[in-house]
């Protein structure tokens, strides 16, 4: 991962692919892919400086990947590694199947985050969950999957929209509580993501 101008950008596991519109640069003889902190809740985090040690063989349970424009970037960071994607809407999942006949470290999951059992025989224990799911119960999804599947020293990246959580109360309020939710696990870093995302924080979090 490299900065270019104001922006961070991953370099291309497959030249010439622009899998969402992000411009695509030549630098220093490779190709490198902009990541566009407005359309991804993890390219927002590490804009606003939180540090994810993303390991080029990871393998990661990515719960709300969508159509995958955040999995393409961390598809690029860890190509030696694998990450399960898992989304309950047949539209948006449909576009990452699509992705995941171009890049072999992606594999598509149509399931409910909220029931991780239905997917132990595709995931294996993995060494990092990202999590970007709008559900009131955010944070006992979270720790469902952690417990069936994050190693021991594992991390997970949680974004939470508070307003997803309680349309009504304070942000700084729910952002509190969530972390009071998954006491268990160690807090290593925390952001907000404005400009990027309003009443947004992001967290890394240590099992």
């Amino acid at each position: 991962m490299m900065k270019i101008g104001r922006d961070l950008a991953t370099e291309n596991l497959v030249k010439g692919q622009s899998v969402y519109g992000e411009r695509l640069v030549r630098k220093r003889g490779k190709e490198f892919r902009v990541w566009e902190a407005k359309r991804s809740k993890v390219g927002a985090a590490l804009q606003k400086g939180m540090k994810i040690p993303f390991k080029d063989d990871a393998k990661i349970l990515y719960l709300g990947v969508a159509s995958g424009t955040t999995a393409s970037h961390i598809s690029d960071l860890t190509p030696k590694g694998m990450i399960f994607g898992v989304d309950p809407a047949p539209r948006v999942l449909r576009d990452f199947l699509l992705l995941s006949e171009t890049r072999s470290n992606l594999v598509p999951i149509f399931a409910d985050a909220n029931r991780p059992e239905k997917y132990r025989h595709i995931v294996p224990d993995v060494d990092m969950i990202i999590q970007d799911v709008a559900q009131p119960n955010q944070s006992q999804i979270l720790m469902k999957n952690v417990n069936m599947y994050l190693k021991k020293g594992g991390l997970a990246f949680v974004a939470i929209k508070s307003r997803s959580i309680d349309v009504t109360a304070n942000p700084n309020k729910i952002f509190s509580e969530f972390k009071h939710a998954v006491k268990g696990l160690e807090l290593i870093q925390e952001k907000r993501l404005e400009p990027f995302e309003k009443d947004h924080m992001a967290l890394l979090l240590k099992k």
